[in-house]
């Protein structure tokens, strides 16, 4: 249920207590969403990475790659 920025202003405690129980807490103002309010801990959780780019990268499947270029050279072109 969303909460109306002004009744949201006025049970201000009972809204942290909800969003700490209950999960986040959504806040309206004339009828559209404005912000959700949530508990610090699932905020920290989710704005850690839980691994950098590189490590992203390394966790990879292991696979043999094989790259290979032609050794020939290129045609010869006459520009004439």
């Amino acid at each position: 249920m969303p909460w109306q920025l002004q009744e949201a202003k006025q049970r201000f405690s009972e809204l942290v207590r909800k969003a700490e129980s209950e999960g986040p807490q959504v806040v309206t103002r004339n009828g559209h969403e404005v912000v959700v309010v949530v508990a610090a801990e699932e905020y920290h959780r989710t704005q850690k990475p839980t691994m950098d780019f590189k490590e992203f990268l390394m966790s990879g499947p292991d696979i043999d790659l094989v790259i290979w270029r032609d050794k020939d050279l290129p045609r010869e072109i006459d520009f004439e």
